[in-house]
C-alpha cells in the first residue's frame, strides 16, 4: 500500500477544500471498499480525507413528503429506519441484501453509490482494464465475464455496478447531492451514472472533488408496495449475479403505476423503461408481466459465458411482479 496522508474533515467546506488543494487526494467513509482498492493497488491515493464525522448522518423527511438522507447514514440504519422500512421496503430489503452485518454497520450510503466494480480483471492490477488504465483493453470480453453485463456494456468493458441499494433508489426517481468549491449541486441519479462508451473509466457525472453530501427520495406512493429480490451464487455476503427493485400500485386489476430497475446486469443500476411502458395500464397478469420482461431484455446483448442472464432476469422479472400483484388482492 503506497503511504499515504490522512486527515479528518470537521465541516463540509473544509473536507471539499482539502480535497480541491490534492487532485490526488480522496474522501474516506466507512473505506469498505476504497481500502481495500487501496490494498491491491488498484487505488493509490496520496491523501485521505476522512467524511465520517461530518454532521450528513440524518434521515429526515421533506416538505414535499419525501425523505432526505444524509451521506455518512450507515448502510445498518439506513435498513433500520421506521420510515424507510414504511414507505420504500424495497430500499431496506436491498440494504439488507448486500454485504454482512459488521460491514453495514460500517458502509455509508454516500461510499456506496460510489463502490466501484468487483470484476476480477479491474481488481488485479497485473490485468490490463480500461477502467483502470484507459486504452489497455478488457480481457473480460474474451475471458472471465460469467457475472458481466448484458446491457448495456461496450466492447471497452463489460463489469457490471455491484451496488444492490442503488438499484432500489433508481426505481425510485432518487437524487443525489453534491458540495464542491463552487457550491453545492443536485444528480437525478437516472444521470449520476454514465454511459459506458470508450470511457468506462469515467464512472459518474460528478465534478471533481465533488463530496456526495445526501440523497433525496421524493414521495413516491407506489413505492409502499415495493420490492427487492436478489439472485447470487450462495446465500449470503455475496454480490448479485441478477437483481430486480419492483413497484406496482394496481386497482382493480389493471397496473396504474409500474416502477422496476434491474441490478448486475449493467455498468449501473438499470431503470426498466421499455418493461414499465408496458406494464402501465395493463392487466397486472403473469403474461403482461412476461411481456414487460420481453420488452426490456430485447436489447441484451450476452457474451457467451453470461447468456444465462437474460432467462434469469426474465423469470426474475415475472416472479417479483406476481408477488406484488398477489399482495395487492389480499
Amino acid at each position: 500500500m503506497r503511504e499515504f496522508d490522512y486527515r479528518r474533515a470537521d465541516d463540509v467546506p473544509g473536507a471539499v477544500a482539502l480535497l480541491d488543494a490534492d487532485p490526488d487526494a480522496r474522501y474516506l467513509g466507512g473505506g469498505t471498499n476504497l481500502v481495500d482498492l487501496m490494498k491491491t493497488g488498484v487505488e493509490r491515493p496520496a491523501r485521505l480525507v476522512d467524511v465520517r464525522r461530518l454532521p450528513l448522518d440524518r434521515i429526515e423527511p421533506t416538505g414535499n413528503g419525501g425523505l432526505r438522507i444524509g451521506a455518512t447514514v450507515t448502510n445498518s440504519d439506513l435498513a433500520a429506519h421506521p420510515e424507510v422500512r414504511r414507505r420504500y421496503p424495497a430500499l431496506t430489503e436491498a440494504v439488507l441484501a448486500g454485504a454482512s452485518g459488521q460491514l453495514r454497520n460500517m458502509a455509508t450510503v454516500g461510499g456506496n453509490l460510489l463502490q466501484r466494480t468487483r470484476c476480477g480483471y479491474f481488481a488485479d492490477v497485473t490485468k490490463p482494464c480500461n477502467k483502470r488504465l484507459p486504452g489497455s483493453g478488457c480481457p473480460a470480453v474474451e475471458g472471465e465475464h460469467h457475472n458481466h453485463a448484458v446491457l448495456g456494456a461496450s466492447e471497452h468493458c463489460v463489469a457490471v455496478h455491484p451496488s444492490d441499494m442503488g438499484v432500489a433508489l433508481t426505481a425510485f426517481d432518487a437524487v443525489v447531492s453534491y458540495r464542491t468549491a463552487h457550491g453545492p449541486g443536485e444528480l437525478p441519479l437516472a444521470d449520476f451514472y454514465l454511459p459506458v462508451g470508450d470511457t468506462p473509466h469515467r464512472e459518474t457525472a460528478l465534478p471533481r472533488g465533488a463530496l456526495i453530501t445526501g440523497v433525496t427520495l421524493p414521495p413516491v406512493p407506489s413505492a409502499v408496495h415495493s420490492r427487492y429480490r436478489k439472485v447470487r451464487e450462495r446465500a449470503s455476503y455475496a454480490f448479485a449475479i441478477g437483481s430486480v427493485a419492483a413497484a406496482l400500485d394496481i386497482s382493480n386489476g389493471v397496473v396504474r403505476e409500474a416502477r422496476l430497475a434491474l441490478g448486475a446486469v449493467a455498468s449501473r443500476p438499470w431503470r426498466a423503461h421499455a418493461a414499465e411502458r408496458v406494464l402501465n395500464g395493463a392487466p397486472a397478469t403473469a403474461d403482461y408481466f412476461a411481456a414487460a420482461a420481453d420488452a426490456e431484455l430485447t436489447a441484451a446483448r450476452p457474451l457467451p459465458g453470461n447468456a444465462y442472464k437474460v432467462t434469469l432476469m426474465r423469470n426474475l422479472v415475472v416472479a417479483v411482479l406476481s408477488e406484488l400483484a398477489e399482495e395487492a388482492t389480499r
